[in-house]
C-alpha cells in the first residue's frame, strides 16, 4: 500500500454500507412477494414476517452507522421540509406490517390528521423506525404512537407494554454528553440511541432544538421514547 495514500477503511465501510443496504432492500422486497403465496402455513407466515424483521433491523443499524460516519466528517445532509406526521407515522406501521399481522401486535395511532412537522422526512423515518423496531421486539402486544403539538414543540411518542428500558439506558435523560449512553459490554448498546439524540440535535429552529426522552411506566407496564422537535 502506498504510505502516501493509505487506506480510509471508514471511507471503505461507508461505501460497502451503500451495497450492503441496496442488496437488503432487494431481499426485504423477495420476502415480501415470497409471503403472499397461497400454499403457505400459517408457521411459515410467521418465518417469513420474522425474516422480515431481522432484516429490517439490519438496515436499519446499517443507516444509523453510516449517518453517524456522516456525521463525524460534517457531511450529514440534513433538509428541513414541512412534512404530514400523520402520513409518516401510517408508512411506519406499512413498513413493518409482515411482522404485526403475524405476531397480533395492536398497533394504534393517536395523531391529528392535519398535523404537520418541519423536519427531514428520512432521517426521523429512520429514527422512528428503529424505535418502532425496538417496541416490537419487547412489547407484550400493544404498542401506541401519538403526536401533537406542544408549545413551539412537535411530541412524538412510541409506547408499549414490555418490561421497559434497563436502568442504564434512562441514564440518557440526565446527561447531555451524547456518548454517555453508549456501551457495546451491555445487552443494549445504545447505538440507536446516540443516533436518535444527534438527528434530534441536528433539527433546530432559532434558540431551539430538537431532543428526545425515555421512561417507564408505573408497574413495570411499559415505556415511552419520546422525540420532540422545534
Amino acid at each position: 500500500m502506498n504510505e502516501e495514500n493509505p487506506l480510509d477503511f471508514s471511507t471503505i465501510l461507508a461505501t460497502s454500507i451503500h451495497d450492503i443496504k441496496n442488496s437488503l432492500f432487494m431481499l426485504l422486497q423477495s420476502i415480501e412477494s415470497l409471503d403472499l403465496a397461497d400454499n403457505l402455513t400459517e408457521e411459515q407466515h410467521k418465518s417469513f414476517a420474522d425474516l422480515h424483521y431481522q432484516t429490517s433491523r439490519i438496515n436499519g443499524t446499517l443507516m444509523q452507522l453510516l449517518s453517524l460516519y456522516r456525521d463525524e466528517k460534517k457531511q450529514l445532509p440534513v433538509y428541513i421540509e414541512e412534512n404530514s406526521v400523520y402520513e409518516l407515522l401510517e408508512d411506519l406501521i406499512d413498513r413493518h406490517r409482515l411482522y404485526l399481522n403475524s405476531h397480533n401486535i395492536n398497533v394504534t395511532i393517536e395523531a391529528p390528521d392535519d398535523l404537520y412537522g418541519y423536519f427531514d422526512l428520512d432521517l426521523i423515518g429512520y429514527l422512528l423506525g428503529d424505535i418502532f423496531v425496538n417496541a416490537l421486539r419487547h412489547t407484550d402486544g400493544i404498542v401506541k404512537i401519538s403526536a401533537h403539538q406542544e408549545a413551539q414543540y412537535l411530541v412524538i411518542k412510541i409506547e408499549d407494554n414490555g418490561e421497559g428500558y434497563p436502568e442504564h439506558m434512562l441514564d440518557i435523560n440526565e446527561h447531555e454528553n451524547e456518548f454517555c449512553n453508549f456501551n457495546a459490554n451491555k445487552g443494549r448498546s445504545g447505538l440507536g440511541l446516540l443516533f436518535a439524540r444527534k438527528i434530534a440535535l441536528a433539527h433546530k429552529s432559532k434558540n431551539l432544538h430538537g431532543q428526545i426522552s425515555l421512561e417507564n411506566k408505573l408497574n413495570n407496564s411499559g415505556c415511552i421514547f419520546t422525540l420532540r422537535l422545534p
